[in-house]
């Protein structure tokens, strides 16, 4: 072993360490390590910033902004709502239809704003029709993946995996090359999910307000300060009620008028009512102390609207949003966000990694996938909608389905564009890169869509994280650690024949993509699977078509892939029930990968 191999093993590690453990947020994770194969030499700074202009990264940076042009035609949400009205008929046919529906959509645009879209649509239908919102959202997640396996841009892993091969000397994978054996998974994926997942998903939310869903009936209370009470004639900031018994004051209603999340410097007077956010034990409390009588234990009255009744005479909304992938939010502290002072909302409430948080809810760390319950005024709902379809990557409002108004005259514009992206591509009259490039363009010019909504729309945490890994994976095999881990693969299983090269791939990506990024798993093994089929004497084909099925089919862990991280909190859904779902699901398509790849990809063409 040499000194760069030794060097590209070590950051390697540590990379998949810090993926999987997410101490740092994943591009910057790529971006690092890339940076140290740079300054030790391994690679040049040309080929540590190669990633940027390859071809993969700028395809994926181009069907960003085809995506979201699609979505602000309309289109998406038009056929989600007709998806959702099949619900009040049938609940199976509804999610019949519904996971057809979201795996077609998904075998052509990103599959993550479909899901975004869908979300919203079938947590209202849930409410209205009374049924289990878990049972809609988890066959939701795993239909967008069955469908990104079916074409060459229904992920952005399909897309790199193809670009590596292309970079290597190898051909491309054409737009419908994975479509046979994608449709077989899609089928599988839909009858067992039909037959056996959607019976062992827990009966969870079924028509739960969001107040019970929250649990927060013991944790909301208003109070009143009689002439006695030690916080008369003092701040807010000063008063024993925050500085002794740590209460959060949400609003504070003086003679009829109310103060919405009130400043630390207002003066608290007799008479006054405060709404307060404290435990159970903290109640008791307050009961108990001189100078102040309970008003009501919350009994805040939820209409149809979500709408809740103070008791004071003003009208709230209450709210469910759910920190989106590569969220702003990511990484802060709802007090760091100042969250009261920007958007004029309080977040009561927290489901964070299963775990449901009412406590100490202004220093959670946030993460994608986190759910919030938030406190608004109904006449500032609106500027929160706006903010989330500003492609700011925020949040998105799961608890209602009205949906702002979408440029439908601009539908049929967009959906002819990506046909005629998906043809040129197809028949090979342009390279996907250049009919992206040239179809979104043409989406600008056409006012589909802005150039400031074009840049907004580019996740470019995903692109950092795209440029960074391809970095790695050249180190991989400039260094000679990608010949050097294909040998051990083969000296383990290479007696058996390719075959079992390709299962072992097919795995070790699959179990790696559930703890870290699809895109680093893919890129990391790619260049250990091309090593190996040259050593073998085999085509390379099989054996990048294992890593990229298995990347596009995590199902065991809600944090493996990104829809399945949104639906965590919103489906009410604890790490075991994705275990208990997905695992019997990643085996099956590990056997029918195991054994149909071969099939349709020979090793010897």
């Amino acid at each position: 072993m040499t000194l760069e191999i030794g060097i590209v093993l070590i950051v390697l590690v540590g990379a998949v360490i810090m993926f999987a453990t997410e101490r740092f947020p994943v591009d910057v994770v790529a971006i690092i390590a890339m940076s140290l194969l740079v300054v030790t030499g391994v690679i040049s700074p040309e080929q540590g910033v190669s990633g940027f202009s390859n071809s993969a990264t700028i395809t994926v940076a181009a069907m960003f902004i085809l995506s979201t042009a699609l979505f602000k035609s309309g289109a998406v949400v038009s056929i989600g709502n007709q998806m959702a009205k099949l619900f009040k008929f049938n609940f199976w046919v509804g999610i019949f239809a519904t996971m057809v529906v979201v795996g077609t959509i998904s075998a052509f645009i990103n599959n993550t704003p479909v899901v975004a879209i869908f979300i919203p649509i079938l947590v209202g239908a849930a409410a209205k029709s009374n049924l289990s919102v878990g049972k809609m959202l988890m066959p939701l997640s795993y239909a967008s993946m069955f469908g990104g396996v079916c074409t060459l841009i229904g992920t952005s892993t399909n897309i790199l995996v193809s670009g590596i091969a292309a970079d290597n000397g190898l051909e491309p994978f054409s737009m419908f090359e994975m479509t046979r054996l994608g449709l077989i998974f899609f089928g599988t994926g839909l009858l067992y999910m039909m037959l056996i997942g959607i019976h062992l998903i827990p009966q969870r939310n079924v028509a739960e307000g969001l107040i019970k869903k929250f649990g927060m009936g013991d944790y909301l209370t208003e109070i009143v300060l009689l002439k006695t009470a030690p916080s008369v004639g003092k701040t807010i900031e000063n008063s024993p009620l925050v500085n002794q018994l740590e209460i959060d004051i949400l609003e504070v209603n003086k003679g009829g008028q109310h103060f919405i999340n009130p400043s630390g410097d207002m003066l608290l007077e007799e008479g006054d009512i405060l709404k307060v956010r404290c435990n159970v034990e903290k109640i008791k409390t307050l009961k108990e102390r001189q100078g102040i009588s309970l008003k009501s234990d919350l009994k805040f009255k939820q209409d149809q609207d979500n709408g809740v009744d103070l008791g004071l005479g003003g009208k709230m909304i209450l709210v469910e949003a759910v920190i989106a992938t590569n969220s702003l939010f990511e990484g802060k502290t709802v007090k760091q966000i100042g969250f009261r002072q920007q958007y004029g909302a309080t977040v009561l409430a927290i489901r964070h990694r299963g775990e449901l948080m009412r406590e100490k809810v202004a220093n959670t760390v946030l993460r994608s996938g986190d759910t919030l319950l938030i406190e608004v005024e109904a006449d500032k709902l609106p500027y929160l909608r706006k903010l989330e379809l500003r492609g700011k990557n925020t949040f998105l409002i799961v608890s209602e389905v009205d949906f702002p108004e979408y440029r439908k005259d601009k539908m049929l514009t967009v959906v002819l564009t990506l046909a005629g992206i998906i043809l040129l591509a197809s028949l090979e009259i342009l390279p996907i890169m250049v009919a992206a490039i040239v179809g979104s363009m043409f989406l600008v010019v056409t006012r589909c869509i802005s150039m400031e909504e074009a840049y907004a729309a580019i996740d470019w945490k995903v692109i950092f994280l795209l440029a960074g890994a391809i970095g790695m994976g050249v180190a991989l095999e400039a260094s000679g650690a990608a010949l050097l881990i294909s040998g051990f693969l083969i000296d383990i299983v290479g007696s058996v024949g390719p075959i079992a090269i390709v299962s072992v791939l097919y795995l070790v990506t699959s179990l790696l993509t559930e703890t870290m990024s699809n895109n680093a798993s893919a890129v990391l093994l790619a260049p250990i699977a091309i090593a190996a089929s040259i050593t073998l004497e085999v085509d390379a084909r099989p054996f990048l078509m294992a890593i990229t099925f298995a990347a596009s089919s995590s199902f065991m862990t809600p944090v493996g892939y990104q829809t399945n991280t949104m639906i965590y909190g919103v489906g009410g859904f604890k790490f075991s029930d994705f275990i208990r779902v997905g695992a019997p699901l990643n085996l099956i398509f590990w056997l029918l990968a195991t054994f149909l790849i071969p099939v349709f990809f020979p090793f010897h063409p």
